[in-house]
């Protein structure tokens, strides 16, 4: 976001957004400074800080390319924007992830970092930055999730996990 000449606010980060990234970016409430954009072409993965860091450390090792990260400061939450391409029936992969408090996004709108914060306290913060309309498919971040945790797809069990 270096590269916006105008200063860095909501406006401009919008434009940075809607321009390099491709996403659909909006001040929402008007005058609020707070940024979103409507799920659809572009999904996410949110998930507890605690796992997202260790998935993003096994995507980085495995060499798969992670794409954005958006951190909540204030619930310690790490929202992966990934292509929506997980089937919405899939109740096995849901009950995989619903003891990870793992949420798949699928509809609604996404927070995304502003350089003003937010109202009541809440922020929220870049992992890995957008530099382009890259996301990484859902269904291969979740794989990640999945052997990051020990957890066999094939199988749909626990496995135990070691290291």
């Amino acid at each position: 976001m270096k590269n916006i000449s105008f200063g860095d606010t909501p406006v401009s980060r919008c434009v940075y957004y809607r321009l390099v990234c491709g996403l659909a970016a909006n001040i929402d409430p008007p005058g609020s400074g707070r940024i979103t954009f409507l799920a659809g072409g572009t999904g996410a993965l949110t998930m507890p800080g605690t796992l997202g860091s260790v998935l993003r450390q096994h995507m980085q090792r495995h060499g798969v390319a992670v794409g954005p990260i958006v951190l909540h400061v204030g619930s310690n939450r790490w929202t992966f924007l990934v292509r929506p391409d997980v089937p919405d029936d899939d109740t096995r992969l849901f009950n995989q992830l619903f003891p990870l408090n793992v949420s798949i996004v699928r509809a609604g709108a996404i927070a995304l970092p502003s350089p003003t914060g937010e109202p009541g306290g809440g922020s929220r913060r870049w992992i890995e930055l957008p530099r382009n309309t890259f996301r990484p498919s859902a269904r291969v971040v979740v794989d990640a999730i999945l052997g990051c945790t020990g957890i066999n797809r094939e199988s749909r069990s626990l496995a135990v996990h070691h290291g």
